[in-house]
């Protein structure tokens, strides 16, 4: 049985015969005569063809020529208009009612006017009456206040210390470097731990203490010139520098042995700028909260009161009387719980917490307002009265809410908080009932205690070998 299929001439022999093969195929796949081949073909030409395949192979039994492409006849012409070109143009239309209410057709019922509704319709001219549902009372958006720039903390340079370690001989430098990471201890964990490998491998100790007694002798000398660099650097942004460096760094010079008088120069400028420094940020600490109580940014205000410069800064009797009574203002009856709850959570850490009692309880207490009440009962007993919770008396107090890192929203909502809480809100005498929130670490109402200046974390230990005790 016949079947057709594309193949393609590959060549014309000198007896008159064309090889072929399969159009697509890698080699030829047999030969035709030239009296099946059409006239015109040519090598490389891809034909239809009628096969017939048996055991002898494949044979070609007709070829049909391949079409001609005819000439496209029929076409209509396109004439060129010798009119001028107008472009189009448009003009929209002004808002308003189209022919004033000529056009409006007659109101399904009747002729009364729009304004109007028939007896028995709930709605209400104006769009007022949405059924039984209170209106929330409307709220302005206060206006925002400018932020004042961050305090510049400290890069230290390396001056000092690098001056220290270019005058110690090769095999002591090892040393210093352990010791400017972690003091005499670290050089002593080092030489132990080299200790301990020595054996290990069959070789001999080091002896260790002279290698302490070295350290012991470059600890003073690389305090001071770590203590320079630092305080040099805190020297060219005194006006602008953080508290906690500054802090630090005085903190820090008292526990420095023999220094010469050019350190006991920047000693004694580095503990006349701490105070100008701390009046000028209390200062300004009293202004910002000023001013957001005035355009009625209560909740910034309570935050920023219970951020103190200084701790036992004593908080001024007028601003404390206007910042309860924005607060409590804020407190109103027909307020949501979510206004009270984000006010209670500012106000439980203001140096005002104790002074803060609204004149009556929301109309609506939502579960999440009576754990929030329940939790900052320690800090405000007096709301916690107002609420008939009752406090324990040996509770802990609370801590403050912490604002999760690297969140899209970092604005959580206390509401969130309490409902990952598991126990539920009584009034029994149990404070523990706690949202399982993460917490800060401390009250933002005292301010941590300046600490002295902690070393870097401890880096691996330098080869300590045996000819830096000969040293």
């Amino acid at each position: 049985m016949s079947r057709r299929i594309e193949i393609e001439l590959t060549s014309k022999r000198e007896d008159g015969t064309w090889t072929w093969r399969a159009a697509g195929a890698l080699q030829p796949k047999g030969v035709v005569a030239d009296s099946v081949v059409p006239a015109g073909a040519a090598v490389k030409d891809v034909v239809r063809a009628d096969v017939e395949s048996d055991l002898d192979g494949t044979r070609v039994l007709s070829i049909t020529p391949p079409k001609q492409k005819t000439a496209r006849t029929g076409l209509l012409e396109i004439l060129p208009s010798d009119k001028p070109f107008e472009a189009v143009t448009q003009q929209l239309r002004k808002k308003g009612p189209r022919d004033g209410d000529k056009r409006r057709g007659p109101r399904r019922d009747g002729d009364k006017p729009r304004g109007e509704r028939r007896d028995g319709d709930k709605r209400r001219e104006g769009g007022e009456g949405r059924g039984d549902r209170p209106r929330r009372p409307f709220f302005e958006t206060p206006p925002e206040l400018p932020q004042r720039p961050k305090p510049k903390r400290i890069k230290p340079r390396r001056v000092n210390v690098d001056a220290v370690l270019a005058e110690l001989p090769e095999a002591q430098r090892a040393i210093a470097e352990k010791v400017l990471l972690g003091g005499v201890p670290a050089v002593r964990a080092a030489v132990e731990e080299q200790n301990k490998k020595a054996v290990a491998e069959g070789r001999e100790k080091v002896p260790a203490d002279g290698i302490v007694q070295i350290a012991e002798q470059l600890l003073p000398r690389l305090r001071v010139a770590e203590w320079r660099d630092r305080a040099l650097s805190a020297e060219a942004i005194i006006e602008d520098i953080d508290l906690r460096d500054l802090r630090s760094i005085v903190v820090s010079a008292d526990q420095l042995v023999a220094i010469d008088e050019p350190t006991r120069a920047l000693v004694a400028k580095m503990k006349h700028a701490l105070p100008v420094r701390q009046e000028a940020e209390i200062r300004n600490w009293f202004e910002d909260i000023a001013s957001a109580t005035k355009v009625g940014r209560v909740v910034r205000a309570l935050r920023l009161s219970s951020q103190p410069p200084k701790a036992g800064v004593p908080f001024p009797p007028a601003l404390a009387t206007e910042l309860v009574d924005a607060t409590v203002a804020g407190m109103t009856v027909d307020a949501p719980s979510e206004r009270w709850i984000t006010l209670l959570e500012a106000a439980a850490f203001s140096p005002v917490h104790g002074k803060v009692l609204p004149p009556a309880v929301p109309t609506v207490i939502s579960e999440d307002l009576l754990k929030t009440i329940t939790r900052l009962g320690p800090l405000m007993p007096q709301l916690a009265a107002l609420f008939g919770v009752m406090v324990d008396p040996k509770a802990r107090p609370p801590r403050p809410l912490q604002q999760p890192r690297g969140d899209k929203n970092p604005k959580k909502r206390a509401s969130d908080v309490n409902k990952s809480a598991d126990a539920k809100p009584s009034r029994g005498p149990k404070p523990e009932a706690a949202p399982k929130a993460p917490v800060a670490d401390a009250a933002p109402a005292a301010e941590p205690a300046p600490s002295v200046e902690a070393a870097p974390s401890e880096a691996p230990a330098p080869e300590v070998t045996a000819e830096t005790t000969a040293e």
